[in-house]
């Protein structure tokens, strides 16, 4: 039962307080036809409201069931009404965008209805307004007495205890006005109608009772309810709720009649993705050029460990230093000040360190190195060893290959003072005779036969061309298949004035049988050596003595494969070369073990067997440190070999037992001068440097820093500081992109306040069904969600399309394939970026919609 005290509704208009309703009290009886008459403005609809939950009384009190509403709070209303009221407006008042069906599951979908149940119950009632057969029609589609029917139904289909209809039949013609009029006095039988209406025949015909009101105040009560009457009854009610697919679905169709302002909405908020996806694809395709680069040349820049090495970052920081030494100056040009450049330098110089790579080596191959090795695509040991090589079929004569005799013809030292003179970077400082690597499958992957066969025996070499199938005129002359003479003669009349420059000859091609089958021959270093009254001297410049012992002791190895590089990988014979096997340096290094020249020098360690001294800390040769035996020696001995005593002493006047050994060309194997870690991945590199910094820890723990390995990496380091470069400078374009990325949710925030105000009687009717201000906010924020949603695919989508026209001009540009990528965790992320933040722009229009006074709001046109 629905009792009404005292009721007082006050509207203020400026200073003046107006009364609406005015001390109103009435109570209705739980089934009756209730028709409240009277003038326009003497307060029935502002009276319905109240009693509807929609409008809040001044004063007085509503009391349900024996319970007052004076406490009630805005959740309570939104129950009472979704529960135990049902609404029919004058107006119909339907969502325009939505089914028949839609229209009247609405109020079940706030109950919590399961679906099922929902569109049973909502199909039960259309059927009982005679709309069975209109129920996937919109309203705009039926005439005004079947959307008052949908509206009927609307009201019935969550079983309310009462019905408030307001001017039902105001907008209807006479007859269909009768069919509404028999439709809510069946209704009646079993529930309160209350009915407000300008018409006291139809009151009078339908009606069960009357009441009648002026200036806000009852005037007359046709059958007023008796205190007998008065009952309490009360039923548990549980608070209506609108999930977000429901909220979505609204939404969806609100913005499906309207999908030109959608999708030119959504587009300009993608234009913010789309700028910062590009830089993003731009940036990963770069990261991943640097890490496929990384990959492609992790065999020829492997871990490279060296037994002496220079600390390149303390250099770098010595440089940096002086340079900002320098500028901290006194600038006032009154004052010459000094710069320690050379004292850094040689500072930084000092620096060089020494690893003990035997060490590394037998941790390497023990069991706590196992990871190291399992890590590694494979490991390559060097040694301090070398071995002289000859061509002695050259047409020029005998050509000494290596160590590479071309230097010392154009008088310009030894490869390592050409490295002084020239630069690391420049050609002519490499040697032509390259160990291969070990491991075929480091073999394979750097380079491509593309004739003969992969050596399989330590007389079988290989040659290496360029990518380009090129060897340079530096290998040719240094192979001996040039005239090294002749160039050397140029040479010497251009550095006299006789020649203004070197004549670039033609360049001459060759098959390549003109090289499979080339023989040149391996003398072990040992062979060298001649001993000569007790002393051994070096022999390397006599070729007659030399032809002599190729003849005698030389290994012939001939070519048995041409090679070049892989695409994309940097090769150390990009110059041409010959490639020779570890087995043929293992011979030389055994043949020095058996030499009578090693035997004697390991018989008397003490002695250096060049000088026939003991080892010296760098005396150079005098007449009197020669004991009187020595000087009755070279008194027997041809001037020629008293020279090359007194060079060979001087050469030696360093030397120490182990240095003597690594001349003569032995073999130490527990000794490496470099071990190179390959890695499979450059993530396996990263391990395996961090690997190398356990070892360090450990040995420094253990209190061995004699042990601890130092190294540079110095393309990983290159290739970081580029990927740094990189990163930055992408961030700094997403940082002005994203301006437009926040303008545009800002903008969908402003549109999404505009739909508020397009869809205010949306929202009155939502919160006459009983729909919370928290659902209402939901209804707007699904909105920003869709649209959000939609620019962020869409701005994706359209990144992904842009991005295969950017990769082909880069391709162009630069020969390198799809440059510009979108990672697909960045699309994700994008999009997501984009959702919340169209979703924090929405916040605010959400708000002000969930604010909006539900009577007001149905007012609204």
């Amino acid at each position: 039962m629905l009792q009404c005290k005292h009721i007082v509704k006050e509207y203020y208009a400026g200073d003046q307080i107006i009364k609406a309703v005015n001390d109103l009290s009435v109570t209705f009886r739980d089934c009756e036809f209730v028709s409240i008459l009277g003038q326009s403005g003497c307060g029935k609809t502002t009276f319905l409201n109240i009693i509807g939950g929609l409008d809040q009384y001044t004063s007085g009190d509503l009391i349900i069931n024996g319970k007052s509403t004076k406490e009630y709070t805005d959740k309570d209303w939104d129950t009472y009404r979704n529960h135990r009221v049902g609404f029919i407006f004058q107006s119909y008042n339907l969502i325009m965008h939505q089914t028949v069906l839609k229209n009247v599951e609405l109020a079940l979908t706030l109950s919590g209805v399961s679906k099922e149940e929902r569109k049973k119950r909502a199909i039960a009632a259309l059927e009982k307004v005679g709309l069975k057969d209109q129920i996937n029609k919109k309203p705009t589609q039926m005439s005004g007495g079947q959307m008052q029917r949908v509206a009927i139904a609307r009201a019935l289909v969550n079983d309310p205890e009462i019905v408030l209809a307001d001017e039902p039949t105001g907008a209807l013609d006479s007859d269909t006005s009768v069919q509404i009029m028999n439709l809510l006095k069946e209704i009646a039988k079993d529930r309160l109608v209350v009915m407000v209406t300008h018409n006291p025949e139809l009151a009078q015909e339908y009606s069960t009772r009357i009441v009648r009101l002026k200036d806000g105040k009852m005037i007359s009560d046709s059958n007023p309810v008796t205190e007998e009457e008065v009952e309490t009854k009360n039923r548990q009610m549980s608070k209506p709720s609108m999930s977000f697919w429901t909220a979505l679905s609204l939404s969806f169709n609100n913005l499906m009649t309207k999908k030109t302002r959608t999708l030119l909405t959504s587009f300009a908020g993608s234009i913010g993705i789309i700028g910062i996806g590009l830089i993003m694809s731009l940036s990963n395709g770069m990261q991943s050029y640097i890490d496929q680069v990384q990959n492609d040349t992790m065999a020829d820049y492997p871990i490279d460990l060296k037994d002496n090495t220079m600390d390149m970052s303390v250099m770098m920081t010595t440089m940096m230093d002086m340079a900002d030494d320098q500028e901290a100056k006194d600038e006032d040009n009154k004052k010459i000040t000094t710069s320690a450049m050379v004292e850094s330098i040689l500072n930084s110089i000092s620096n060089t360190k020494t690893n003990n790579l035997s060490e590394f080596k037998k941790y390497i191959e023990s069991d706590e190195g196992t990871e190291i090795r399992d890590t590694a695509k494979a490991i390559e040991y060097s040694y301090a060893m070398q071995m002289s090589v000859y061509n002695e079929d050259s047409p020029y004569g005998l050509v000494k290959v290596s160590p590479n005799g071309l230097i010392d013809k154009l008088g310009l030292g030894s490869v390592g003072q050409m490295q002084s003179t020239l630069g690391m970077t420049t050609p002519m400082n490499q040697e032509v005779w390259i160990q291969m690597p070990d491991s075929q499958v480091l073999r394979e992957e750097n380079y491509d036969l593309i004739d003969g066969s992969w050596p399989a025996n330590e007389d079988e070499i290989l040659l290496a061309v360029n990518s380009k199938n090129e060897i340079t005129d530096f290998a040719l002359y240094s192979l001996g298949l040039l005239d090294q003479d002749e160039l050397a003669d140029n040479y010497q009349n251009v550095i006299n004035g006789k020649l203004d420059k070197i004549e670039v000859s033609d360049s001459k091609e060759y098959t390549n049988a003109d090289f499979l089958g080339m023989q040149l021959e391996v003398l072990p270093e040992c062979d060298l050596y001649t001993n000569e009254n007790g002393l051994w001297l070096d022999n390397s410049e006599d070729e007659a003595f030399i032809k002599e012992q190729i003849k005698d002791k030389a290994a012939k190895v001939k070519v048995v494969g041409i090679v070049k590089p892989k695409e994309k990988t940097v090769s150390s014979t990009a110059l041409g070369g010959v490639l020779y096997d570890s087995k043929l340096r293992d011979w030389a290094g055994h043949q020095a073990e058996q030499s009578e020249i090693v035997k004697a020098q390991k018989e008397n360690p003490d002695l250096n067997i060049f000088t026939g001294r003991e080892f010296s800390n760098g005396e150079k040769f005098s007449m009197d440190s020669l004991t009187p035996e020595q000087m009755m020696q070279m008194q027997s001995m041809p001037q020629d070999e008293i020279l090359e005593y007194i060079t060979t002493y001087n050469n030696n006047a360093n030397a120490t037992y182990d240095s003597n050994l690594s001349t003569l060309g032995v073999l130490d194997k527990n000794v490496p001068s470099s071990i190179k870690l390959y890695a499979k991945s450059f993530d396996d590199k990263e391990k395996l440097s961090d690997l190398i910094t356990d070892y360090n820890n450990t040995q420094e723990d253990e209190n061995h820093p004699e042990n601890i390995i130092s190294y540079t990496d110095a393309i990983g380091t290159m290739l970081s500081g580029v990927q740094t470069v990189i990163n930055m400078i992408s961030y700094v374009l997403m940082a002005f992109v994203s301006i437009s990325l926040i303008v545009s949710s800002i903008m969908i925030g402003i549109i999404t306040y505009i739909s508020v105000l397009e869809r205010i009687k949306e929202i009155g009717i939502l919160r006459a069904m009983g729909a919370s201000k928290r659902d209402i906010r939901n209804v707007f924020n699904a909105e920003t969600f869709i649209i959000g949603l939609t620019a962020g695919l869409l701005g994706a989508g359209i990144t992904i399309l842009l991005n295969i026209p950017i990769s082909m001009v880069v391709q162009d540009m630069t020969g390198v394939a799809n440059l510009a990528v979108l990672p697909w965790q960045g699309g994700l992320i994008l999009i997501a970026i984009n959702l919340v933040l169209t979703m924090i722009a929405g916040l605010i229009p959400a708000s002000i919609a969930s604010k909006k006074n539900p009577v007001e709001a149905l007012r609204t046109d």
